[in-house]
C-alpha cells in the first residue's frame, strides 16, 4: 500500500478554509497571468531581446514553475475534506520546488552580474554578456537546479516513515520530510546544508559584491541625471532580490532553536507564492521599456501584423 502524507496546510482552522481557497486562487491566477504576460512580451518584442530581459523571461518561467508546483494541490486540499498527498506526488512536488528554489537563487545572482557588467564595464558588456555566453549561463543554471534537486530527491525516496505521516506544512518540502523520517538522515541534512551554503550564501554573496561595485561606480558619476539613469537600470532587480532573500535567509539560514512552524509557513508562502505575483508587477511598473512593449502586446500591434513572424535572438543594447 502506497504511503499517503497528510498536509496540515497554512491553517487547520475550518472557518478559514473558504477565505484561503478564494485568496490563493486569486493569487495563483494573478501569478499565471502576470508572469505569462512578461514572458510573451519579451518573446514578441524585438527591443527586449537583450540579455537583461532574456534573464527576466527565465525568471518568469521559474516563478510559473514554483507556483504551479505548490498552489494547485493546495487549492485541491482546501476544496476537499481530505488534505492528503501520495508519496510519489510528495516526492515530485519536493523535486520541482527544490529545482525552482535553487534555479531562482542562481538566476538572481546572474542578473546582478549582468547589471554589474552593464554599469561598471559598459564597453566590454557586448563581449561579457554575448548571446552565446548568456545562453550558456542560463542553461547551466537550469541544469544545476535539476541536478541538485535530483540528488536530494533520490536520497529522500528510500527513507522510511514509521511514525507520523502528518506534514505540518502546506506542501512537501525537504526539511519537514526529513523530520518525519525514522531513517538515518544525516547524509540528507549534510547535503542540504551544503546546498544552502553553496547556492544560497554563494549567490547572495555574488549579488552583494556586484551591487557594491555598482554603487561605487554610480557614486563616481558626476551628473545627477547619469546617476539616476544608472540606478534605474537595476532598481527593479534590487527590489526583487531584497524581497526574495530576506524571506529565504530567514527560513533556511538561522538557528534551529528559532524555529516556529506557524511563522515559517507564512514566510515560505511569501517567497514561494506571493513574491512570484509581485515580480512581474515590479518589473512592469518600474520599467518603461517593458510597459511600452506590454501595451503594444495587449493592443495586438506587436505580433498580429500581416505577414510578420516573430523569432527570438539575443542582442546587446546600443551603448
Amino acid at each position: 500500500m502506497e504511503i499517503e502524507f497528510i498536509l496540515v496546510g497554512i491553517s487547520s482552522l475550518p472557518e478559514l478554509r473558504l477565505f484561503l481557497l478564494v485568496s490563493f486562487l486569486c493569487i495563483y491566477v494573478t501569478a499565471l497571468v502576470g508572469n505569462s504576460l512578461i514572458f510573451f512580451t519579451i518573446y514578441a518584442s524585438q527591443q527586449l531581446h537583450t540579455p537583461m530581459y532574456f534573464l527576466l523571461g527565465n525568471l518568469s518561467v521559474i516563478d510559473l514553475l514554483c507556483t504551479s508546483t505548490i498552489v494547485p494541490k493546495m487549492l485541491a486540499n482546501l476544496f476537499s475534506q481530505r488534505a492528503v498527498i501520495s508519496f510519489a506526488g510528495c516526492m515530485a512536488q519536493m523535486y520541482m520546488f527544490t529545482w525552482a528554489l535553487v534555479s531562482e537563487a542562481l538566476l538572481l545572482a546572474l542578473m546582478a552580474f549582468d547589471r554589474y557588467a552593464a554599469i561598471c564595464h559598459p564597453l566590454h558588456y557586448p563581449m561579457v554578456m554575448s548571446s552565446r555566453v548568456c545562453l550558456g549561463m542560463a542553461g547551466s543554471i537550469w541544469a544545476i537546479g535539476i541536478s541538485n534537486s535530483a540528488v536530494h530527491t533520490s536520497l529522500a525516496v528510500p527513507l522510511s516513515f514509521c511514525k507520523s505521516l502528518i506534514i505540518d506544512h502546506f506542501f512537501c518540502e525537504l526539511p519537514p520530510i526529513l523530520k518525519l523520517s525514522c531513517s538515518d538522515t544525516h547524509l540528507n541534512e549534510a547535503l542540504a546544508f551544503c546546498a544552502d551554503v553553496i547556492f544560497g550564501v554563494g549567490s547572495c554573496s555574488l549579488i552583494l559584491v556586484s551591487y557594491g561595485c555598482i554603487i561605487g561606480t554610480i557614486l563616481r558619476i558626476r551628473s545627477s541625471e547619469g546617476k539616476k539613469k544608472a540606478f534605474s537600470t537595476c532598481s527593479s532587480h534590487l527590489t526583487v532580490v531584497s524581497l526574495y532573500y530576506s524571506t529565504v535567509i530567514y527560513t533556511y539560514i538561522r538557528p534551529t532553536s528559532n524555529l516556529s512552524l506557524g511563522r515559517d509557513k507564512i514566510i515560505t508562502a511569501l517567497y514561494s507564492v506571493i513574491i512570484p505575483v509581485f515580480n512581474p508587477i515590479i518589473y512592469s511598473f518600474r520599467n518603461r521599456e517593458v510597459k511600452g512593449a506590454l501595451q503594444k502586446l495587449l493592443g495586438w500591434t506587436s505580433c498580429l501584423s500581416p505577414g510578420r513572424t516573430s523569432s527570438f535572438s539575443l542582442k546587446n543594447p546600443p551603448s
